[in-house]
C-alpha cells in the first residue's frame, strides 16, 4: 500500500500516470476516491497523486485537526517524494490546505487550484453552518469542530501567495460567493471561475467537469 510516514502518522496516495506531478487533495469526511472520474483524464498528461489527508480514507486516524497542521502533511508529502514543484488542486478542506501551503511555502508549488475554499467559518452559509453545528453537538465529530472554528486567514496573509491561482465556486455553494469574490481579490492576479447551478461538490466529486481546467498549461 503506498504510503508515506511524515509527522508521526502515515499518509496513503494513489499514484497514476506519468508527466509532471499534480496533487489532488479530497474535502472534509471525503477520501481520494471522490475523483475517480477525473484522474484517468488527469494521467494522460500528469502524474496524479490523490491522497487521503490525515483522519480520512486509509491514512492514519487522528483525534483531532488542524488545517496547519494537515498542510503541513502535505509539504512533508511533497518532500519524502521528491516532488518537484508539483500542481496542487484542493476541494473544500483541501483547497484551505492548498491556500495555506502557497502561503507558507511560495516556491514549493508551481501553481494552485482550489474548489469551495473558505477563509474563516463565517464564509460557509448560516443556512450551512446552523446543521453543522447541531450535528457537532449530537455527535462531537471533530471534522465538524474543525469546520465551526477554522481556518482564520487573513487578506494580508492571501495577498503573499505568488504561484497562479485560480479559485472555483458553484453558484449554490456552502460558501458564499461574496466570500470566495473576497478570497480571489486578495490574492494577486488570481482567476475566479463561477459554475452556474453547481452545488459545493456537484462539479468536482465524482465528476470530470473539472478536467479541461485542470488540464490547462500551468
Amino acid at each position: 500500500m503506498p504510503v508515506v510516514h511524515v509527522n508521526d502518522i502515515e499518509l496513503f496516495y494513489e499514484r497514476t500516470g506519468d508527466g509532471p506531478a499534480m496533487l489532488l487533495v479530497h474535502g472534509n469526511g471525503e477520501d481520494h476516491t471522490i475523483f475517480d472520474r477525473l484522474i484517468p483524464l488527469l494521467a494522460s498528461r500528469y502524474t496524479v497523486y490523490a491522497v487521503d489527508s490525515r483522519g480520512h480514507g486509509r491514512s492514519s486516524a487522528v483525534d483531532s485537526f488542524d488545517y496547519g497542521g494537515m498542510a503541513d502533511d502535505m509539504v512533508a508529502l511533497i518532500e519524502a517524494l521528491g516532488l518537484e514543484r508539483p500542481r496542487f488542486y484542493g476541494f473544500s478542506d483541501g483547497g484551505i490546505i492548498g491556500l495555506m501551503i502557497a502561503i507558507r511555502h511560495p516556491d514549493l508549488l508551481s501553481s494552485l487550484i482550489v474548489s469551495g475554499a473558505n477563509v474563516d467559518p463565517s464564509g460557509i452559509r448560516w443556512i450551512w453552518r446552523l446543521p453543522i453545528r447541531i450535528q457537532y453537538r449530537l455527535t462531537g465529530d471533530p471534522k465538524l469542530k474543525l469546520m465551526l472554528e477554522q481556518p482564520h486567514i487573513p487578506c494580508s496573509d492571501l495577498a503573499c501567495i505568488t504561484i497562479p491561482t485560480t479559485v472555483t465556486v458553484g453558484s449554490r455553494d456552502v460558501v458564499s460567493l461574496s466570500h470566495t469574490r473576497m478570497i480571489a481579490r486578495c490574492i494577486p492576479s488570481c482567476r475566479l471561475l463561477l459554475f452556474p447551478g453547481e452545488s459545493h461538490g456537484s462539479y468536482v466529486i465524482h465528476s470530470d467537469k473539472l478536467s479541461a481546467l485542470l488540464l490547462e498549461p500551468s
